[in-house]
């Protein structure tokens, strides 16, 4: 039965509502039955893909985090550095003030020995009665000038004493004031220097979880490779042991299969009838679909070994080593690709017993979630069985 281009639209259409639906499903945490798959390798290649690229996006955002962290670092060893200066000029500064404190003191000693001995000598004069030193004096003016002498002595003494105990104030006001602003910098490079080990211990920390997110990377990558070469080897000798089928791109506009699910990376859309896009399922839905025959919706249960179940439940005829032109031929799990089986649309039965058969996700070139024809052979095909939806 032919579709009108309508007809398809509104299957296009339906698909993509659906599409969104079930992505929105996905995002919730709840128990869902799983749509179908054909190769359990792919499944293992794509997981691990998922996780490289999310360890990488985890190593990147720890990188920028570092990358902060240093700068963080960077600053604040400036400031250090800055701060360090002024420790440094009012460390000098405070040295001198002591400096001078101690020349002061040793000038205050000097003087008072001086004073001792001038006040000694005004005591001396101080007990005589002044008419003792009249009579000592060998002038009236001799007597006038030792009376001015004692006068100016006190004075200067006085002066002295005043001048000293001022440049001692002055000098120990300086001595604390410098001493407060030295305390309070030498405060400052502490904190600085707290905040400097804590984020170089936090920059280190995230040094080390990305370095084992890259590690993590690291090994993921070595298991992606085991599996693609452990993936190779089973397409190797499935081909191996069906005579050496090799698989071409075919025809170019693969077999017919929408745009919306071909374009689409492999697995990230679910077709109308439960299958993931560019599976060997989808693709043979798509076709007896397309051929105006009742496909059901197996999602959950479509995995390409289940459909000869899922057709016997459904009372949908199939045959064992008959093909005919539009039937879909299943592989069952032990021979298939991977652990899942494979499913292929008859295109051609020739007359030797082979058929010609259209299929996506066998890999050709070794590339797979991709549209290929291949022939099989009459010995193979005898091997198979073969789902006539109606």
């Amino acid at each position: 039965m032919k579709h009108s281009m309508s007809q398809i639209k509104r299957v296009f259409v339906r698909t993509r509502l659906i599409a969104a639906a079930l992505l929105m499903i996905v995002s919730v945490p709840l128990s869902i039955a799983p749509t179908a798959h054909a190769d359990r390798f792919q499944d293992q290649i794509e997981a691990l893909q998922r996780e490289i690229s999310s360890f990488n996006a985890a190593a990147q955002a720890l990188r920028s985090r570092a990358n902060t962290l240093q700068n963080a670092v960077n600053l604040i060893a400036a400031q250090k550095n800055a701060i360090q200066k002024k420790i440094d000029l009012s460390q000098a500064q405070y040295n001198k003030l002591v400096a001078e404190i101690q020349q002061t003191e040793k000038d205050i000693k000097a003087n008072q020995a001086v004073l001792g001995a001038t006040i000694a000598d005004l005591y001396v004069d101080s007990s005589l009665s002044p008419l003792e030193m009249l009579a000592s004096s060998n002038s009236i003016g001799d007597y006038v000038d030792k009376q001015e002498y004692r006068t100016a002595v006190k004075e200067q003494i006085q002066v002295a004493i005043k001048a000293i105990k001022a440049l001692r104030k002055e000098l120990e006001g300086k001595k604390v004031a410098v001493t407060k602003v030295l305390n309070k910098q030498k405060s400052e490079r502490s904190a600085l220097a707290a905040k400097e080990a804590e984020r170089a211990s936090l920059l280190a920390r995230t040094r080390g979880q990305e370095s084992a997110y890259r590690s993590l990377v690291s090994k993921r990558n070595s298991e992606l490779e085991a599996v693609r070469a452990a993936q190779a080897a089973a397409y190797a000798e499935y081909n191996r042991r069906h005579g050496g089928s090799k698989a071409v791109p075919g025809d170019p506009g693969r077999g017919g299969y929408p745009d919306i699910w071909a374009n689409a990376p492999q697995d990230s859309l679910v077709d109308d009838w439960g299958m993931y896009n560019r599976e060997c399922v989808s693709y043979t839905a798509w076709r007896v679909y397309n051929d105006g025959k009742n496909m059901p919706n197996w999602g959950g249960r479509g995995h390409a070994y289940q459909w000869i179940e899922n057709a016997k439940a459904e009372r949908i005829p199939y045959t064992h080593g008959v093909p005919s032109v539009g039937s879909i031929a299943v592989w069952d799990t032990s021979d298939g690709m991977g652990g899942y089986g494979h499913v292929a649309y008859v295109e051609r039965v020739n007359g030797d017993g082979s058929i010609w058969i259209s299929q996506y996700n066998f890999p050709v070139n070794g590339v797979s979630g991709q549209y290929s024809e291949m022939s099989v052979s009459a010995a193979e095909v005898s091997q198979l069985d073969f789902i006539n939806f109606r």
